[in-house]
């Protein structure tokens, strides 16, 4: 993946000539035969939508389109109401605006029972940002939680019941049930059937198509609704395995990248870079798939961001209760990069890459996870801190015996197997039992024998390093290690009958998010792309000078640059 620019000019202009004009910020979906950034007029998308409200509106159109004549201003909370479709077109801009007041902060919000087509591709992605974000590459990475996000429902199967997970409280983390079945995405009004997911359990819909998310990035969003109510930049709310997720980029959210409440739904090719809180959170009942994720966690470092939490955060529910269905997904070829935090505050549970609460299932294979505090932390008692019980039908049912296979349950439906851990602050393998867990010699033998886990300081060719000033990096990671990590013997499972989608994991040689060997996703459609956040895996640019065009000024600084490695 590191290529040396030993070429002919004649080569050279050849390939100049050949990529496609739309990368640049500035000129956004031009392979579309979209217009400048700059050129679009603003268009508020409460004018397409009838007010509930001051603060918020329901599109009007069965079918709204939105396109990249113009840039979208997201300046209410905007529904997509049952029945009715938001399709977004390739190149499109929509920017949010900030209020600055918990209560009135924007979201779109697609409701149960309606579709988002959000189709862009690799050249023409679709972005959502700040409405101050100028696009030009200058807004800073620090700029986080300046909207709300994106909030999906559908009809799928959660394990919400009025008496174990309601009735819905604002603020109380897992209250967000309002029958059984049905829940309410956290800091909106309880009584607005618009932000309600879920069904009545008979009439869960695993297959429900909630529509398409693909080549999209979302940035700058994650805004507190309420008190310990934060909106995570995508949050999926029941949403079914008929929905298409991949190619799905978060940027400097200020709460959970992609966050899953239950639903079926399966995802891949997605990153999540200089975000708070954690990059992969599920509950609630969540058996879908994710394969292919890349993560860089806040960069302010190891004290100074207050919630950088987990890579991972997993769990059954937040009341620690064996409702059913459990949440089990699988997830496979994760690459996540911690920032070094080794400091715990009041918001995190576990710095951790892997955090496994309470009661979790799950399997996690294939993967490289690379300085955090800990590697895995589990769960070893509920202790006082449950309201759960402690066994569901005589077995041990805490996250740590669900991993482990002794302690009465040998069918190990916690399963970390074929990962490697990179630096880790403390032990790879944590065990929190309200901080007073420890290490015993099964646990480590199991860990690094038979589920063929590794702890290393440091990999061949990969990096975890990163340091920033404003956009500007002076030491960038290196994500895919040289040679590659072989993930032989750890054939990752196919998802089960009942998740449908059988064939949804592709079969690779090596560990991580990324061929060593191969083709680089997060080229060329990613804010990370653009701004040279990572080396190792970008391509060599064309539009040297970043301005929208490959040209020959662009021919002449590459002239230039002879001998050197595209790092």
């Amino acid at each position: 993946m590191k290529k040396q620019m030993f070429m002919a000019a004649a080569t050279i202009m050849a390939i100049v000539a050949a990529v496609l004009p739309g990368l640049a910020q500035t000129n956004l979906g031009a392979d579309c035969g979209c217009p400048p950034v700059g050129s679009r007029p603003n268009v508020n998308l409460s004018t397409l939508a009838v007010n509930g409200g001051a603060n918020d509106g329901s599109l009007t159109a069965n079918n709204t389109i939105l396109d990249c004549s113009k840039t979208w201003i997201l300046d209410k909370r905007i529904f997509v109401d049952t029945l009715k479709t938001l399709t977004i077109l390739p190149g499109t801009l929509v920017k949010a605006v900030s209020t600055g007041d918990p209560t009135t902060e924007v979201a779109l919000v697609v409701s149960r029972g309606a579709k988002i087509y959000a189709s862009g591709t690799a050249t023409c992605p679709i972005v959502f940002t700040a409405q101050a974000d100028p696009m030009d590459g200058s807004y800073a990475i620090g700029n986080i939680g300046k909207w709300g996000g994106i909030c999906i429902a559908g009809r799928a199967q959660n394990n919400l019941t009025l008496a174990g997970n309601g009735p819905f409280t604002p603020g109380a983390a897992g209250k967000l049930a309002v029958a059984d079945g049905i829940g309410v995405f956290e800091g909106f009004n309880v009584n607005n059937k618009r932000v309600q997911f879920g069904n009545p359990p008979a009439q869960f819909d695993n297959n429900d198509n909630s529509g398409v998310l693909r080549y999209v990035s979302i940035r700058y969003s994650g805004s507190i609704f309420a008190l310990g109510a934060e909106i995570n930049a995508i949050s999926f709310g029941s949403v079914g395995r008929g929905t298409t997720v991949e190619n799905v980029e978060v940027v400097s959210n200020a709460d959970d990248a992609f966050e899953f409440y239950g639903g079926t739904v399966n995802v891949k090719n997605c990153a999540a870079i200089f975000c708070n809180d954690d990059a992969l959170d599920y509950d609630l009942g969540w058996v879908g798939g994710c394969q292919f994720m890349f993560v860089l966690k806040n960069i302010n470092g190891p004290t100074t961001s207050p919630d950088s939490d987990n890579g991972i955060e997993a769990d059954a529910d937040d009341q620690k209760t064996s409702l059913t269905p459990r949440s089990h997904p699988i997830i496979a070829n994760l690459t996540m990069i911690g920032n070094s935090k080794s400091t715990l505050t009041v918001d995190n549970s576990g710095l951790a890459a892997i955090r496994a609460k309470e009661l979790t299932e799950g399997e996690i294979y294939n993967s490289i996870f690379a300085n955090f505090r800990f590697g895995l932390c589990l769960t070893k008692s509920l202790g006082t801190r449950a309201t759960g019980p402690a066994t569901i039908n005589g077995v041990p049912s805490e996250a740590y015996h669900n991993w482990a296979t002794t302690g009465g349950n040998n069918t190990q439906s916690l399963k970390v197997k074929c990962n490697t851990f990179v630096n880790m602050f403390n032990k790879t393998l944590a065990l929190e039992n309200n901080g007073t867990g420890t290490i015993v010699a099964s646990d480590s033998i199991q860990f690094y024998g038979p589920d063929l886990n590794t702890k290393v300081t440091s990999l061949p060719g990969f990096d975890f390093t990163f340091t920033s000033s404003g956009n500007t990096f002076s030491a960038k990671p290196d994500p895919t290690p040289n040679p590659g990590i072989s993930n032989a013997g750890c054939t990752v499972p196919t998802l089960q009958s009942s998740y449908g989608a059988s064939n949804f994991f592709k079969t690779v040689t090596y560990r991580g998010a990324f061929d060593p060997n191969g083709e680089n996703w997060l080229t060329d459609w990613t804010y990370a792309s653009l701004l040279g956040a990572t080396r190792g895996l970008q391509a060599c640019p064309t539009d040297i000078n970043k301005d929208g065009v490959t040209d020959n000024v662009d021919f002449l600084q590459l002239l230039g640059q002879f001998g050197q490695s595209c790092n």
